[in-house]
């Protein structure tokens, strides 16, 4: 028969209450540890990031994937002057926008590209029709935003005369003043401008024959960050289900969308419900993976998979949309612009 002393007894009860005492604060502390949001910061960027109200793409689509794929990330807007320091000081996280034009991202896990960037030449005139790459465009003075300039891969570009903008604005305003008779900007944003400039009847920009670069917002990480992979891995999960399912079109504003997504190498047409009309053209749809289309791509609306552009069509609403929407460039900002073009 074991006996216990009085002593022994109690040294033990100390111990365990400790051991207990120290358990329960670990688990607090791992608790707080996963309570805590991952926070994500990034520069504005006109129609794309805001934190004002105004249109703005990825903050939409963001909040969206973020929903689906049971994540809490906090996003922060501010300078691009301050991003880089945040991350480094651990005031953030990482980024939610991250554009790679030859930048080191060694530091970072990064995500795939949630939404591609195509850069285009677009000018008033239609020579810009025949540019396919960036030498068809030395020696002339070419407008472009600091985001983009500022990077290793347009630093190499020495023979052209580039004029560094501070924001969309100012570099959409190069053209219109006729002070640089070619623009590098995204598609998205030179689309923007276009249905500006139809809706006030002037005449349209010309875009080049080609983009002349790729590239893409990601969300880019710290490897500081422990749970980095996992967050990762979860948003790129979520993102390629809402891409093949349609739930981004309404998000991103866009009636269609491409990507391979029944894996045959050609890329299909994504519509959904919400947002694609039987009236929405197919010249307009945006690539998600830069694969090209052809007689054999396929179709899906809100997930379904329709051999045809006449079966689709009649999977969607009976409606037809009756007006033009409106630019998410803001009218009342550019109407100065419009008067000059």
């Amino acid at each position: 028969m074991v006996r216990f002393s009085a002593f022994s007894l109690s040294i033990f009860t100390q111990r365990l209450s400790l051991l207990g005492i120290s358990l329960a604060l670990c688990c607090f502390n791992v608790s707080q540890l996963h309570a805590a949001p991952t926070k994500l910061g990034a520069a504005s960027f006109e129609t794309y990031i805001s934190d004002d109200g105004e249109p703005a793409r990825v903050n939409t689509l963001l909040e969206k994937v973020f929903q689906k794929a049971e994540l809490d990330i906090k996003l922060q807007v501010m300078r691009q002057a301050f991003l880089g320091s945040s991350v480094l000081t651990g005031k953030l996280d990482g980024e939610f926008a991250y554009v790679n034009l030859g930048e080191d991202s060694s530091n970072y896990v990064l995500s795939d590209i949630y939404l591609p960037i195509y850069l285009y030449a677009v000018s008033k005139e239609a020579d810009v029709e025949a540019i396919k790459l960036f030498p068809h465009l030395k020696d002339n003075r070419v407008a472009i935003e600091n985001r983009f300039a500022n990077t290793p891969s347009f630093r190499l570009l020495k023979d052209i005369k580039w004029s560094r903008n501070p924001t969309t604005f100012d570099a959409f305003r190069q053209l219109a003043d006729d002070r640089a008779p070619y623009l590098i900007t995204t598609q998205l944003l030179a689309r923007e401008l276009n249905i500006l400039l139809a809706n006030d009847n002037e005449e349209t920009l010309h875009f080049s024959a080609k983009p002349l670069a790729k590239t893409g917002f990601q969300i880019a990480i710290s490897k500081n960050v422990a749970n980095a992979e996992r967050i990762i891995a979860q948003f790129n999960q979520a993102v390629s289900t809402m891409q093949n399912s349609g739930e981004l079109n309404q998000p991103l504003d866009l009636a269609w969308l491409t990507k391979d997504v029944n894996g045959d190498g050609v890329a299909d047409f994504i519509g959904h419900s919400n947002i694609t009309t039987t009236s929405d053209l197919l010249n307009t749809a945006y690539s998600l993976d830069g694969k090209p289309t052809s007689e054999a791509s396929a179709f899906y609306i809100d997930g379904d998979r329709y051999a045809s552009l006449e079966e689709a069509r009649a999977a969607l609403p009976d409606k037809e949309s009756s007006s033009p929407r409106e630019s998410l460039l803001d009218r009342t900002t550019y109407q100065l612009l419009l008067r000059r073009w």
